[in-house]
């Protein structure tokens, strides 16, 4: 027992050990985007067990996906995430949404997105997954471990009590851009230029507030939109709160994207007509 004790003692990590440097900002920011996109993955079993390894930040059990793991599909997402690491840190990335879709020919129609918009000031790069704060919080670094924390237990939270997903499903990775900052002919590794659309749901989409973080460098916020259709747990549980979610009434919703450049995910090898190739992976 004391073995085991010590041994757990020695994987745990901090969610963020110091946030005094635009670097150590980056880091933060990339951490907490891994951390985000392979508990979603792994609580919606996107991906087998075996793609992922065990983590323990403060007293969270994480799991992270493996760079080596036997799957293709997890090792192709983890190289868009490396894409998505390179615009941040070019600053010119501004969101991220990640499509879950259960048809590999109707890419902008989903059952679940997932957002992360990122912004930029002269102190360092600010992530916030759709954030309405303008300027720097004055914030101890306590107060973003506390923020960290919350925002992924909560995020385990809606994770587990959504309805499970279709035995089929898809994945699909949209970048867009500062089109005053980007070059045009910029693309990073896994991608290729894109269409600005939006993406639709069925029936009324519910948008749910995960998380706030702040800090002096950067300010960090989730949102994750599904169909109301896929809410009967949490709505039976009585876990959602106003305060947490807002609701698209129209019959078919849908979340635009305007003013910016965009960039689709890519396949290794090029789909029958050449367009869109955004498949990552299949359930």
């Amino acid at each position: 027992m004391g073995t085991r004790q010590k041994t757990l003692a020695q994987e745990k990590e901090a969610i963020v050990e110091a946030l005094d440097t635009k670097a150590q900002s980056v880091v933060f920011v990339k951490r907490m985007v891994v951390i985000a996109v392979s508990s979603i993955t792994y609580l919606r079993g996107i991906f087998p067990e075996d793609s992922y390894r065990s983590r323990y930040m403060e007293d969270l059990c994480i799991k992270v996906l493996k760079q080596d793991c036997s799957c293709p599909e997890a090792r192709k997402l983890i190289k868009w995430l490396l894409g998505c690491f390179d615009a941040l840190e070019k600053r010119y990335l501004q969101m991220v949404v990640i499509g879950v879709h259960t048809s590999p020919d109707v890419k902008n129609h989903v059952i679940e997105s997932y957002q992360f918009k990122f912004r930029y000031s002269e102190c360092g790069p600010q992530m916030d997954i759709l954030s309405n704060v303008n300027g720097d919080m004055k914030v101890t670094l306590e107060d973003t471990k506390k923020a960290s924390s919350l925002l992924i237990r909560k995020l385990f939270l809606l994770m587990q009590n959504l309805e499970s997903l279709p035995t089929g499903v898809y994945l699909t990775m949209k970048l867009f851009y500062y089109d005053d900052v980007t070059p045009p002919e910029y693309e990073p590794p896994g991608f290729k230029a894109g269409v600005n659309d939006s993406l639709w749901f069925e029936g009324t989409a519910v948008h749910f507030r995960v998380g706030d973080i702040q800090s002096r460098f950067h300010n960090m916020k989730l949102r994750v939109t599904a169909a109301q259709s896929r809410l009967g747990k949490l709505q039976e549980a009585g876990q959602l709160s106003e305060n947490d979610m807002e609701m698209e009434t129209p019959s078919l919703s849908q979340i635009r994207a305007a003013e910016m450049v965009t960039r689709d995910c890519k396949q290794d090898l090029p789909s029958e007509d050449g367009k869109y190739r955004g498949l990552c992976s299949e359930k």
